[in-house]
């Protein structure tokens, strides 16, 4: 997992895209381009649809991701410590601060039973080795098998369906995955299938110019989104892209008809190109309403992985925790703040370390 290879395109697995005109392929030519903007620069009007062309961008700092760099991201999540004293006299100080930290109270008994058992075999006694059996603990619980993000497989696109409800951080996601793919010479596709809020494309326009990525929207708001990502998948293939991402509305999960939409969508697109993985986005200070969107996302949307948002500003990680030994659903990707390369593969030490404090 070292330097994240993995997100390097494998082109001996799967065939070449066609290459991009810059050696470093970006940038929608004017952010903010909107289902009418055709008439903007580098956007073009087709039976229907805005497809807006990638144009080099401006330079962005931080780290590579994909070419032997990585994306530390512990430091930047807030310790579930903060501000309280760890008795190691008495665990259920300990117990209380778990479920604080939204780990729900039967998985903290359990993490609590285990830091009790491994610091009895060990003779560990003080608060700072407490500390270190914690990360071994939670370590050891948050780590799943299949969290690389699926990218094999001979036939491209690759598809990946973006879901969750409002304001959880969905379009940021979509962005920063888009750039951190390009870095590793992936040639990526937005589809901007959130149709009914006027900012939408607006808003992932503006993260498609800082990713590279070429976007397609739909040329009037309403627009069905299934057409939206039948035709970003379709350009895809003409473009021999390697990637598309599909926006869409977020769904609030007690609303029957738009997780019917979500089916719609994943039937328009397997047409042409099946889809790689549905990927839920969740805001971490949300806290134990979370696990309700995942259950309700699991059931309608078929997710394959769970993108955690917003761990810089809360110490509520324990639903990562809750997610995947209720679900099975694995944490696969982390966002912790606003710039474009503040997002990384979810590391399970990482994120022990971090809300340990370590």
């Amino acid at each position: 997992m070292a330097g994240f290879s993995w997100f390097k395109k494998k082109t001996t697995d799967a065939p070449s895209a066609a290459p991009a005109s810059d050696a470093t392929p970006a940038g929608v030519a004017q952010a903010g381009a909107t289902q009418a903007g055709a008439a903007q620069a580098g956007a073009t009007a087709t039976a229907g649809f805005t497809i807006v062309e990638p144009t080099k961008p401006g330079s962005e700092t931080g780290a590579s991701t994909t070419n032997g760099g990585s994306r530390s991201f512990a430091s930047r999540i807030r310790s579930m410590f903060t501000g309280a004293k760890f008795d190691a006299e008495d665990l259920s100080t300990l117990e209380d601060i778990l479920i604080l930290a939204d780990f729900g109270v039967l998985a903290a008994a359990e993490v609590v039973r285990q830091v009790k058992v491994i610091a009895k075999a060990e003779g560990a006694s003080s608060e700072a080795e407490l500390k270190a059996i914690l990360v071994r603990v939670l370590s050891d619980a948050l780590d799943a098998p299949n969290r690389a993000l699926n990218l094999d497989g001979p036939n491209l696109p690759y598809v990946f369906l973006v879901v969750g409800v409002n304001g959880v951080g969905k379009t940021t996601t979509i962005g920063k995955l888009a750039k951190w793919l390009a870095e590793g010479d992936w040639q990526v596709v937005i589809g901007a299938a959130d149709t009914f809020r006027a900012a939408a494309v607006e808003q992932v326009a503006t993260w498609a110019q800082r990713a590279g990525a070429k976007l397609v929207a739909g040329e009037t708001d309403g627009q069905d989104p299934a057409s939206v990502a039948f035709k970003a998948v379709e350009t895809a293939i003409e473009d021999k892209a390697d990637i598309v991402i599909i926006d869409t509305a977020g769904r609030l999960q007690n609303k029957q008809g738009l997780m019917d939409e979500l089916g719609k969508i994943r039937r328009v697109i397997e047409k042409n190109a099946r889809v790689s993985e549905t990927l839920l986005v969740l805001d971490a200070t949300t806290g134990q309403n979370g696990l309700v969107q995942a259950k309700a996302f699991a059931e309608a949307a078929g997710i394959t992985g769970v993108v955690l948002t917003k761990v810089d500003g809360t110490a509520k990680g324990g639903i990562v925790y809750t997610i995947q030994k209720e679900l099975g659903v694995p944490v696969k990707l982390i966002g912790f703040g606003e710039g474009v390369n503040d997002f990384a593969v979810f590391v399970a030490d990482q994120f022990a370390l971090g809300l340990v404090g370590q």
